[in-house]
Order: C-alpha cells, then sequence, then structure tokens
C-alpha cells in the first residue's frame, strides 16, 4: 500500500502545471503605446534596451515576449508569443511592427547537428587529457 501511495505521489508531482515568461514583459495596450514613439531614447525609455538589432540592411530593433508553459512530462509550449520589431535610422524610430502568435511562422528544427569543418573529434579520455594543466589553481588569479 506505500508503494502504490508513494507512486500516487510522484506522478501527481509530475503532472504539475507551471508557466515562466521569457524576454520582455510587454503592457496589454502595446500597439498603442509604441505608435507615438518616434526617437530611440523613448523607446529605450519605454520598453527597455533591444534583444537583438540586425548586422544587414535595415537597422531594426527586435523585442521578445513569450510565456512557456511546462506540464509535467510534457515538452514545453510557447503562448503569448510577441515580437515588437522597430525600423531605426540614427535616433529616429521610422516604423514600428507588432506580431503576435498567429503572426509569426512556425518554425521546424531539424534533427541532427550541423557539421564544423576542421573539428576536431575527441572521446572522453581525450578530452581528459586534452586538459590536464590548462587551468591554474584557485587562488593565483592567472
Amino acid at each position: 500500500m506505500k508503494k502504490i501511495f508513494l507512486s500516487l505521489i510522484v506522478l501527481l508531482a509530475a503532472c504539475t502545471f507551471q508557466t515562466k515568461h521569457r524576454g520582455y514583459v510587454f503592457p496589454e495596450d502595446l500597439e498603442s503605446q509604441v505608435a507615438d514613439i518616434k526617437t530611440t531614447g523613448a523607446l529605450i525609455e519605454k520598453i527597455g534596451a533591444p534583444q537583438v538589432k540586425t548586422m544587414y540592411g535595415d537597422e531594426v530593433w527586435v523585442y521578445y515576449g513569450a510565456d512557456e508553459n511546462y506540464r509535467g512530462p510534457l515538452k514545453p509550449t510557447f503562448t503569448d508569443e510577441t515580437v515588437l520589431l522597430a525600423w531605426v535610422q540614427g535616433n529616429r524610430v521610422l516604423k514600428t511592427q507588432v506580431l503576435h502568435d498567429a503572426d509569426l511562422p512556425d518554425v521546424k528544427i531539424a534533427d541532427g547537428e550541423t557539421d564544423i569543418p576542421a573539428a576536431i573529434e575527441l572521446n572522453a579520455i581525450e578530452e581528459l587529457f586534452n586538459n590536464i594543466g590548462r587551468f591554474s589553481p584557485a587562488g593565483l588569479g592567472q
């Protein structure tokens, strides 16, 4: 009886529901708040620093926020995904666009790994011996 009770407790503990917020926590009226923003200073003051700035083409600042939902042993799911894109030129915000769940494309992650050219493959023993002498003892400041 104790084993069955313990199994049920473990099973119930594995079925908990938890939500963690990832990225920015946007206000409810995000579209109306960013519509009147004309400078990068005002954007940083209202939303914060961007997570990503594009390197090529138009300078676009990207903000992302989502809720990551955990349901026991199942894979996590994402809801309330929101992306704020701000096209910037110098200190001016030219245009903003807010994308929600339905606007975002479904991206399928490919299985497997990407090969790295000229990568050295080491097994666990080779890794162990390769690291000998690489690290200084703690407290020497080197």
